[in-house]
């Protein structure tokens, strides 16, 4: 697989995949701009190296149609933000109109075009709107480690057509969680919360093969018994011994005895929460998870949706070893999975 340090970029449009799927407020603000952040390295490069910049990405669930409170408009204004350049924002991701623009580009300008999933044939893979979009860009890099589960026109199609390769976002993503189940520093210790059985089960075997400890939520014990799952490795999994607040967190005891297991570990991976972390009495077992990974000292990955906003509320983020962008597809690469946007790069 290719990087963006393999090309030389300069005077070439560089289609860029991005994930600046953000969560927006009714009012259209966006609520956590980690993923913009996370995008900034890929782009300040490519800015460095005179290349002309289109930047592409979805924006929520518009189901092929546009919408008004999904346009990319504010992921535009917090780009300049960080950026401290203009970004011009597309009416549209594809058309001639929007491919004559990105010709007259100049190096380093920074063009970003509309919602992707404005268009039906982004999440059908479509070819047709793949080679349009393949229209505004010399070579292709994808930087969106958190989309590439999924088989969409701009993920898998356009690398397809034009000379492809990672962003450094995603190349960082795929040699952490590499690294992670191929050379862990040990003890491993994997911290597995959440309630989600049917999507966690494959990590917690995959993952139990080079763990030491695979620390579970009460709600993953619970669909383990009541859906009769067989572990793989039932001995190095580790289950709550006790709840509190009636059931909606871990119980004291429980907490003692992960922490225990936490603080022993060279590598500790994270995913998902150990109570109802939406209310605030509800999350003492989570934080007290999150606080002793830190305390640990190891190097320490953490990933999904729930976990992240967790611990940044919290104001701990900055202090895990890496924060991955990917849920699903973070779950998916751990469970051994291809993910169809690392392999069309390939």
């Amino acid at each position: 697989m290719r990087s963006l340090v393999d090309f030389d970029l300069k005077d070439k449009r560089v289609l860029v995949r991005c994930d600046f799927n953000v969560p927006l407020s009714k009012e259209g603000e966006i609520l956590d701009d980690f993923r913009i952040k996370q995008a900034l390295p890929t782009i300040f490069y490519l800015m460095e190296n005179k290349a002309k910049i289109v930047l592409m990405s979805h924006l929520g669930r518009p189901g092929g149609k546009a919408v008004e409170g999904l346009k990319m408009d504010p992921v535009q204004v917090r780009l300049m933000e960080y950026l401290d350049v203009s970004v011009t924002k597309a009416p549209d991701c594809v058309g001639e109109e929007i491919e004559k623009w990105t010709k007259k580009m100049i190096p380093g300008e920074i063009l970003m075009l509309e919602n992707l999933r404005f268009h039906k044939g982004e999440e059908e893979g479509d070819k047709s709107f793949a080679a349009k979009l393949a229209k505004m860009g010399d070579v292709y890099i994808n930087d969106a480690f958190g989309a590439s589960h999924r088989a969409h026109a701009s993920i898998s199609g356009v690398p397809e057509l034009l000379p492809s390769g990672a962003g450094l976002l995603l190349q960082r993503e795929v040699e952490e969680l590499s690294a992670l189940m191929e050379s862990p520093q040990k003890p491993l210790v994997a911290v597995i919360g959440g309630a989600k059985a049917d999507t966690k089960m494959k990590v917690i075997d995959r993952i139990s093969a080079v763990a030491d400890w695979v620390l579970i939520s009460g709600l993953l014990d619970k669909a383990i018994i009541k859906e009769n799952i067989e572990l793989k490795y039932p001995g190095k999994v580790v289950k709550p011994v006790d709840e509190a607040r009636d059931g909606k967190d871990i119980g004291p005891e429980t907490i003692r005895i992960f922490k225990e297991k936490i603080l022993e570990a060279g590598t500790v991976f994270w995913n998902g929460p150990f109570g109802k972390i939406e209310e605030e009495e509800f999350s003492r077992g989570t934080e007290e998870i999150a606080k002793a990974i830190i305390k640990s000292g190891s190097h320490s990955v953490i990933g999904g949706g729930e976990t992240v906003e967790f611990v940044n509320r919290i104001g701990l983020l900055p202090k895990f070893s890496h924060v991955s962008t990917g849920g699903g597809a973070m779950l998916e690469f751990l469970s051994g999975k291809e993910l169809p946007g690392i392999e069309a790069l390939k």
